[in-house]
């Protein structure tokens, strides 16, 4: 009965990095997604935005959160649907809530938040003791 189980089971692959807030970090974890999404299969309809959605909340992380920069990939590859689960998780926000960076250009940062949400099928974020996890899924068929 367990084989048989196993085989209703939806085949889930898992990959972590840990991401320090040093100049190209954001690249070099990217160009390590990209040959993971390929090892996996991933679809190649959902690639280019998974990479975007990525470099998305890695550098929202990296830049405006306290380290360190966990990013979490998860491929399901169940029955109909297969969802790439983006999370990147930091200890929490370098400033306080209402403080703006001196000298960050608002018509070069803020628009991270718009992409995920425009590429993304679901996204959100958890605040708990350690931080903010903020996450996206892609979802193809």
């Amino acid at each position: 009965m367990a084989a048989q189980l196993d085989t209703l089971l939806p085949e889930t692959c898992e990959q972590v990095w840990m991401t320090p807030p040093v100049p190209g970090a954001v690249s070099d974890v990217r160009r390590g997604v990209g040959a993971v999404l390929a090892e996996w299969d991933v679809s190649p309809e959902i690639v280019e935005d998974s990479l975007l959605v990525v470099s998305e909340l890695l550098t929202n992380a990296v830049i405006h959160a306290l380290p360190p920069a966990l990013l979490r990939l998860s491929w399901v590859r169940g029955e109909g649907v297969r969802t790439l689960h983006v999370e990147v998780t930091d200890a929490g926000p370098t400033l306080p809530a209402g403080h703006s960076r001196v000298g960050i250009d608002p018509d070069e940062h803020g628009r991270g938040e718009e992409i995920v949400h425009a590429l993304a099928t679901r996204h959100g974020i958890r605040v708990h003791a350690g931080g903010y996890t903020r996450w996206a899924d892609l979802e193809t068929v």
